[in-house]
């Protein structure tokens, strides 16, 4: 008979075999920190101190490399700490305040994209009607249900893991998963996988086909508007288009990582897939955005000269 227990501790098999060139990762880790934080940071702060950037358009950028920042927040360090430490366990709280951050910055990434996808489909679709639409309280009401929406539904699902009984405590990955840490479960997980099912539906499929229905309509607008028009409307939502596909194959990998069983796929490959969603999403963004939006890239432009005469005084 398996042994029911509430491990108090987690144990990240993945590191195994890395011991060599641990060093030459955890400076990867700290130079892609850095880097998340600089690119985000300065683009955030750009929008805030540039009241000509107060657009909805602005300031949803402004959330979704917030939410990168709060992403990146619980992985960097926790795994920084991990490749320099010889035993890689984590506590069983640690382990669920992990996969609570790093489960509401995934859903709310894909929620956030929905609305600013909203913003794009008004502001081409019904540009007459933009600021009467996208008003600052509608923008935040938004941005707030987003938010709010990813918040509950993880914290719903990650009650019904908390109360299972585990009879192990081996994880095959970097970090805490829910589904590593529900596949433990000595008992039947039916309830967890009907509302996993439920929240992967309701919080990447239904948002990533809204995505698609509005540059649908968008694309038919384009088609009957002038050379021009379609320039324009290319140039704003480029970016966009570009960052929900690189994160939606990111998360489509995870997700299809997840339903393979420990041994089934070579180690390298399991920590490239189950990395991507949260290392490249945080590093393109802020870059992608930076350089295409000429109102961004304008004020990085300026605040760069700025340092660059303060720092030649």
């Amino acid at each position: 008979m398996e042994n029911k227990t509430v491990p108090s501790y987690f144990y990240f098999t993945l590191f195994k075999g890395y011991e060599n060139i641990r060093i030459l990762y955890f400076l990867l880790t700290i130079i892609a920190y850095f880097f998340i934080i600089l690119f985000n940071v300065s683009i955030i702060l750009a929008v805030f101190k540039d009241k000509s950037l107060h657009e909805p358009m602005y300031l949803l950028v402004s959330c979704l490399l917030f939410n990168s920042l709060y992403g990146s927040s619980v992985l960097f360090p926790r795994l920084s700490a991990d490749l320099l430490s010889t035993t890689h366990t984590i506590s069983r709280p640690a382990c669920f305040t992990q996969i609570f951050v790093i489960y509401t910055y995934a859903i709310s990434e894909f929620t956030v994209l929905s609305v600013m996808a909203y913003d794009r489909y008004v502001a081409i679709c019904e540009p007459l009607q933009y600021h009467n639409i996208m008003t600052q309280r509608k923008t935040s009401l938004l941005v707030l249900c987003a938010f709010s929406y990813s918040v509950f539904g993880v914290a719903v699902g990650l009650y019904f893991s908390i109360s299972l009984p585990l009879c192990g405590n081996q994880i095959h990955r970097l970090y805490c998963s829910n589904w590593s840490v529900v596949r433990l479960s000595c008992v039947s997980t039916l309830s967890n996988n009907i509302f996993g099912f439920f929240l992967t539906v309701t919080t990447v499929f239904l948002p990533a086909g809204f995505i698609l229905f509005t540059y649908m309509r968008i694309l038919l607008v384009c088609r009957k508007s002038t050379a021009e028009f379609r320039g324009k409307a290319l140039q704003t939502c480029l970016p966009h288009i570009i960052c929900f596909v690189t994160y939606s194959i990111a998360i489509f990998s995870d997700i299809a990582l997840s339903r393979y069983e420990h041994g089934q796929i070579l180690n390298a490959i399991v920590l490239i897939l189950s990395l991507e969603f949260i290392v490249i999403p945080p590093l393109l963004n802020p870059l992608i955005y930076g350089l295409n939006l000429p109102g961004i890239r304008r004020k990085i432009l300026s605040i760069m000269i700025s340092l660059k005469v303060a720092l030649s005084r």
